[in-house]
């Protein structure tokens, strides 16, 4: 299956997955979905901040090695801060931050919060057309991760587009969007999206 840059679904709908365990809807609006995250207990799914190109880099880029891999821009990197700074100013409480090993995603979790770790589980897979397998295997992947219900404060998760969408059905679009999850352990919901711009002023 080749990969795909089109959305599965359009902004307000509904995709049950794995069963009925996981759910999208993207229904609730901005100030709904911030005081979802201010009460804690939800899964914030982050992509990258704005990069200097927007191609696919995945066969060409070495972990490690960031001269390989598509980087922040700088509007990115204020981008990164300003979503960073409206998190906190909102009061909202971060308790994991965890990021893919790929340096826009990373640079991204440092400028925003500080502190991060990286997990290779939300990488994508290392190549340019798909396989079913590899699509399984992101989905696997970030469904674990967003199903999981934080223990202290809201779980934040850096990572990309392809993979949110293997397990999701949804694109994640643009660079910056942020989307809030309700986990349940075994499953989740996805109660709607943030864009980059979109977070209120505390």
């Amino acid at each position: 299956m080749l990969r795909s840059k089109t959305p599965f679904i359009p902004a307000i709908a509904s995709l049950a997955l794995c069963g009925g365990q996981a759910l999208a809807q993207e229904t609730a609006s901005v100030p709904e979905l911030v005081d979802a995250l201010q009460s804690g207990g939800h899964v914030l799914y982050l992509r990258h901040a704005m990069t200097e190109t927007d191609y696919a880099d995945q066969v060409a880029a070495k972990l490690g090695d960031c001269a390989t891999q598509r980087v922040l821009s700088e509007v990115g990197w204020q981008q990164a801060k300003a979503i960073g700074s409206a998190i906190s100013g909102l009061e909202i409480p971060v308790g994991e931050v965890i990021s893919s090993e790929y340096c826009r995603a990373w640079q991204t979790a440092d400028l925003a919060f500080g502190d991060y770790r990286q997990d290779a589980a939300l990488n994508f897979a290392p190549a340019e057309d798909y396989k079913q397998s590899d699509l399984d295997m992101m989905s696997a992947n970030v469904t674990a991760a967003i199903s999981q219900i934080p223990q202290d404060g809201n779980l934040v998760i850096v990572g990309h587009d392809d993979p949110f969408e293997a397990a999701t059905g949804i694109y994640p679009e643009p660079q910056g969007v942020a989307y809030v999850i309700a986990p349940t352990g075994d499953g989740f919901t996805v109660l709607g999206r943030i864009g980059p711009d979109d977070w209120p002023a505390s």
